[in-house]
């Protein structure tokens, strides 16, 4: 997917671009699959984020943490009425992680000092590798992931937990 900066200019446009494609993209994907027919142990697995789907992070871009607040809400919600349907609703709540995307929109614009202050502050001083997410999302398709309907899982390290790292300074 495009960053919303290279669909548009202008900031207010972006925010909107920015909830249409996270939060209301997610709720008409999750509203057809549910209602197309299937078979036993389906899976609705979303994708939000850190930021917004566990915690907030002052200064960062408020469209997208509403919008990944919006679909860890919307997992809960869906979660809570199916219950008692074959289907197993989770959403995934990555941090820091070592994306394309994420390299242009954060990295690239650091200096090489910038990044490895970055880095270093981030739990466990590295960016996720996108597979540690993609492991996530496969045990969450397994049957064994069952009795955690409607988990919405922070896959951050401990940012979720421990956000402050990220305005930090030294050792603590």
């Amino acid at each position: 997917m495009r960053m919303v900066a290279n669909w548009s200019g202008d900031a207010d446009e972006q925010d909107s671009l920015m909830l249409a494609i996270n939060a209301d993209g997610t709720l008409k994907m999750c509203r057809e699959f549910l209602s197309a027919p299937g078979g036993p142990d389906r899976k609705l697995i979303n994708i939000s984020s850190v930021g917004g789907g566990i915690t907030a992070f002052p200064g960062f871009r408020l469209s997208d943490g509403m919008s990944k607040a919006a679909v860890a809400f919307l997992t809960r919600q869906l979660a809570a009425e199916t219950v008692h349907r074959d289907v197993d609703v989770f959403a995934v709540c990555p941090g820091a992680t070592d994306t394309p995307m994420f390299q242009a929109s954060t990295l690239s614009k650091l200096t090489p000092g910038e990044r490895a202050a970055f880095l270093a502050r981030l739990p466990k001083g590295r960016l996720i590798a996108p597979k540690e997410i993609a492991a996530i999302v496969h045990f969450l398709a397994s049957p064994p992931a069952r009795v955690l309907h409607g988990a919405v899982l922070d896959a951050s390290m401990g940012l979720g937990v421990r956000p402050g790292l990220m305005s930090e300074h030294g050792d603590h």
